[in-house]
């Protein structure tokens, strides 16, 4: 038992000693490698300074004047002008990566270079859609969204391109090089998509037949209300003789009200209509020059002097790198 009891100490005595050896090792690593740390930053420190220096001051330059601001632009499109309104966004988008700037101009921009990005998106309101229609079609526009989406997902569908142009209003979101007023972009832009002889020929019929039905419902109202004058001065003339005068809940004059109540707000939901019918592309809302903080906007002056400093560490390393294996290379030769 003695002896076997040695022999565990002796293996519990070598494994320790094996650690500590190891640990021992770990440490002197760990200690070159902050020294050598140390003596190339010692060794490098000015250039280092300089390359940080120089960092901080392009960064602090460029943070001032490049900066890019977000720009939203809600609209309806009316008329059914959605597939127009998408298409010629797609067209600005394509000229200015191709930098046609010749393009941007001719459509009123007058510094094209200020424009680096436009895009357009649905404002999704998939009851708003289902309920812009009659009441008689909105189970089956309902049912027309299931169907389509009976083979996928009802949340995809309602998002998809196709489907989504059919909203009344959408965002067109662009990004400009520095803050812009109204007339530098939004105008000209708002000018050049309401451009369209045929949808401008819809508005104008539109407008007149809109007009032309609250004439009519004028019309209809001072008629109901001679008919109400005239029974209501035969209900005076009747009291004042003393006959008795009775009114049935379903008579023709309970009728006429419920008329001319429908009549006038037909009338009110058409002046209501006609105020954002007046143009084919509407302006709703409009938020100009929010800074852009989502990229390196405003944080170059810290990512310049990181770039300058890593990138002059990879040099310094490569070039280290290639003298050692170019050595050992010819020791090879040799």
């Amino acid at each position: 038992m003695s002896a076997s009891n040695n022999k565990n100490i002796g293996d519990q005595e070598v494994d320790i000693s094996v650690i500590s050896k190891m640990v021992s090792g770990y440490i002197q690593s760990l200690n070159r490698m902050i020294f050598e740390m140390i003596r190339f930053v010692l060794k490098h420190a000015i250039i280092l300074a300089v390359l940080f220096a120089l960092g901080v001051g392009l960064g602090l330059y460029f943070d001032k004047t490049q900066k890019t601001y977000n720009n939203c632009l809600i609209v309806r499109a009316n008329f059914g002008s959605s597939d127009y309104l998408y298409n010629k966004i797609d067209l600005i988008y394509s000229k200015i990566n191709d930098g046609d700037t010749q393009f941007l101009k001719s459509i009123g921009i007058k510094d094209p270079s200020k424009l680096t990005f436009i895009e357009i998106h649905p404002v999704v309101d998939i009851y708003g859609f289902i309920s812009s229609t009659s009441n008689s079609e909105n189970d089956q526009s309902f049912q027309v969204l299931k169907l389509m989406a009976e083979d996928g997902d009802m949340k995809s569908l309602i998002k998809d391109r196709t489907t989504s142009k059919n909203y009344d209003f959408h965002t067109i979101n662009f990004v400009t090089r520095s803050f812009n007023d109204r007339k530098d972009i939004l105008e000209p832009l708002l000018k050049y998509l309401d451009n369209n002889e045929y949808f401008n020929n819809m508005m104008a019929v539109y407008i007149e037949n809109s007009n032309s039905k609250i004439e009519v419902n004028k019309t209809m109202i001072a008629q109901i209300d001679g008919l109400l004058s005239s029974f209501a001065k035969e209900n005076l003339e009747s009291a004042q003789n003393g006959k008795s005068v009775y009114i049935n809940e379903n008579s023709q004059i309970n009728d006429l009200v419920k008329t001319k109540d429908a009549l006038v707000r037909d009338s009110g939901n058409i002046r209501k209509e006609l105020q954002s019918h007046d143009k084919v592309i509407k302006e709703s809302s409009t938020v100009l020059n929010v800074h852009n903080t989502r990229t390196i906007d405003s944080k170059l002056r810290v990512v310049l002097p990181v770039t300058f400093l890593l990138s002059y560490l990879l040099i310094i390393g490569f070039v280290n790198f290639y003298k050692k294996q170019a050595a050992l290379y010819k020791e090879e030769k040799l």
